[in-house]
């Protein structure tokens, strides 16, 4: 027999739930029971546990996505699973036509080593600073940029601070010095070896990230791979990775040849002269980077946050490797996986049709004002009347709040966000903040209701 489901529901979204579960003729049978509160996130364990029976005839529950509460507490209520849908309900299809992640995504096959750029001229206790903030990002290796014709005189003190605190550590310089002293402190990696300087492999332990001896030269990376290859040592390679009209194509088909000749090396690759070199925002360009390094199995990237449109290349980076890898474990499009780097305006942007604002605008008694974001625009209405407008100055005359200013400062708030949304493509649900993916990580805790804001205290 085909699965039965119970859907939780408010009087406000009823209709709506009913019209899309039809649409979408489901293989399996359902049930809706409407609990008896107008939104979702009014409902509780303990008001739907009073009002619904724990017998139910069903194999799994559905409450709203935002419905704010222990599901651990229902399902040993109900004994059966009971899950959290999609926020908005319009997207009920999409969440019963793909493969998920069952929980949040941990797992990722490329490592990430954050350079601390111009490392020489910063003091230990700031490179030990940066380096927990990286980490938290996301970095697996500290990378420590040393700098052209300045000596990094706490350079040994450094790598062994960094590393007495469990950090894996890379020295990154063009002084092959640094690199030994770098390497005799106890760094894991070394940055750069060429055929120039090969010989320093003679004196340290550390493993090389080997690069051509002439820019774009990936015939002297070959000879270099197989003499370090004869060495036993273990390496990374790096085609090295240019900026866009200084042969950024030719370098990634670079990537592509080596991944082709040497199908089992690890392979490196240095992300900084897309995201710091495009104006761009970086999120996109690091999910291009990351859905590259995925194809061509490029074992770790060097990611770069010195320009203020960089500064959360780290995160998105973390954010990308994790849905690339998802997405090739599960042989699918990197699509309706993870909204992380959906920060500018949403995939499907939720809209309400004019019958749907009429429906739920007909089932309204009191005076408090709900706002939707319609096809049409900002739409805010209460029991006496209904107003449809895109900016929110034109709202304040009609809205009669008089001298109350904490409705007034309130009305405001929401109307701004509303516009933001509305002008952007993202989605808006009155009384919480605008969700920016990596960007800004909102704290919403659905198992916990949220604390009152200061214009809801009176």
């Amino acid at each position: 027999m085909s699965e039965k489901i119970l859907f939780l529901t408010g009087k406000l979204a009823e209709r709506q739930l009913r019209r899309i579960l039809n649409s979408m003729k489901p293989e399996f049978r359902y049930k809706i029971n409407q609990i008896g509160v107008n939104v979702a996130a009014l409902m509780s364990e303990n008001i739907i546990m009073r009002r619904l029976d724990k017998n139910q005839d069903a194999d799994r529950i559905i409450v709203p996505g935002k419905f704010r509460g222990s599901l651990k507490k229902l399902s040993r209520y109900f004994n059966k699973p009971v899950e959290r849908g999609p926020d908005d309900i319009s997207h009920l299809p999409d969440y019963f036509g793909l493969k998920k992640p069952d929980e949040t995504l941990e797992k990722y096959e490329c490592d990430i080593f954050a350079e601390i750029v111009d490392a020489a001229d910063i003091s230990l206790k700031q490179i030990l600073s940066i380096a927990k903030k990286y980490v938290s990002q996301g970095a697996n290796v500290i990378d420590l940029g040393c700098m052209p014709d300045t000596k990094f005189e706490h350079l040994e003190e450094t790598v062994r601070a960094l590393k007495s605190q469990g950090f894996k550590v890379s020295v990154d310089s063009a002084n092959p010095d640094e690199l030994i002293r770098g390497s005799k402190s106890g760094a894991d990696y070394i940055l750069s070896v060429n055929e120039q300087n090969l010989d320093i492999l003679n004196e340290v332990k550390s493993v090389p990230i080997l690069i051509p001896s002439k820019h774009g030269d990936l015939q002297s990376l070959r000879r270099l791979i197989n003499k370090v290859k004869g060495m036993g040592r273990d390496y990374f390679a790096d085609p090295i990775l240019d900026p866009i009209h200084y042969g950024f194509a030719n370098s990634v088909d670079r990537y592509v040849k080596l991944r082709s000749e040497f199908p089992d090396i690890k392979i490196f690759m240095g992300t900084g002269n897309l995201t710091e070199l495009t104006d761009s925002d970086s999120a996109g360009v690091n999910a291009t980077l990351m859905g590259l390094a995925s194809e061509l199995s490029i074992n770790a990237v060097l990611v770069v946050q010195v320009s203020e449109h960089c500064k959360n290349s780290i995160k998105e980076t973390d954010a990308a490797r994790k849905i690339m890898f998802f997405s090739k474990q599960n042989k699918r499009l990197p699509f309706r996986i993870d909204n992380s780097l959906m920060s500018m305006s949403e995939r499907k942007p939720s809209r309400k049709t004019r019958k749907e604002i009429t429906e739920i605008k007909d089932l309204i008694k009191d005076k408090n004002f709900r706002i939707y974001l319609g096809q049409n625009g900002i739409n805010i209405f209460n029991s006496d009347i209904h107003i449809i407008d895109k900016d929110p100055f034109n709202f304040y005359d009609k809205l009669n709040v008089g001298d109350n200013a904490s409705h007034a400062f309130y009305l405001g708030v929401e109307l701004a966000r509303a516009q933001i949304a509305f002008d952007l493509g993202k989605n808006y649900d009155q009384d919480n903040e605008l969700e920016w993916g990596i960007a800004k990580k909102t704290n919403k805790n659905l198992n916990k209701k949220p604390k009152l804001k200061s214009t809801q205290k009176k």
